[in-house]
């Protein structure tokens, strides 16, 4: 760890405190997207189908729009090739499952299962690079691999609405405990490339 800071600080070190203080934040933005989307989704799942409905189609736009702000975040000369088959996914999947739930939450719940597959091999793929780049990134490593099992879960339990759904708010739930994590060990990051300066 120490001597990826040093290499990088050796670089450029105030873009790269910068590019880590906006990661950073972006998690932390994620952690309280998360979080909110799970109590929300658990207040109105059983009294208001239509509201429901709305946070399934609000969950994956929000990640396009994280996915925007993390390509933002991220240094120039960085490839944001991941990212950017990240964002066309979500939106992807933002139109998939408002078409999906026009049929019924199972058909809503596997679209989500596929997008929870995809999207976690680009995020492990992701924390893999960063890891060398930024250090901090465990969590996400975890949560990608965690999104691929989570994915098939969706899928396999789509038959039963009511599971599957509860399933998904575990997967957010989760989501924002790494996403916590990771913004946590980025500011540790953050002050030893700080004090290397």
């Amino acid at each position: 760890m120490n001597s990826s800071i040093e290499s990088i600080n050796k670089a450029d070190p105030v873009t790269t405190i910068q590019t880590t203080r906006s990661l950073r934040t972006l998690y932390f933005a994620r952690t309280a997207f998360s979080v909110i989307w799970v109590i929300l989704i658990s207040v109105f799942i059983k009294t208001h189908s239509g509201i429901t409905s709305m946070l399934f189609i609000i969950y994956p736009a929000w990640d396009v729009l994280a996915t925007y702000l993390d390509i933002k975040a991220n240094q120039p000369q960085i490839s944001k090739t991941p990212q950017y088959i990240n964002a066309i996914i979500g939106v992807l999947t933002t139109i998939g499952v408002a078409i999906a739930l026009q049929k019924g939450v199972p058909g809503a719940l596997m679209v989500f299962g596929a997008w929870a597959i995809v999207t976690g091999l680009i995020q492990l793929m992701l924390g893999l690079r960063r890891r060398k780049e930024l250090g901090g990134q465990w969590p996400m490593i975890i949560s990608g691999g965690q999104s691929m099992l989570a994915g098939g879960v969706f899928i396999a339990m789509a038959n039963a609405p009511t599971m599957g759904i509860n399933n998904l708010a575990g997967y957010s739930a989760f989501g924002a405990f790494y996403f916590l994590l990771a913004a946590i060990r980025l500011s540790k990051t953050i002050k030893g490339l700080e004090n290397a300066v």
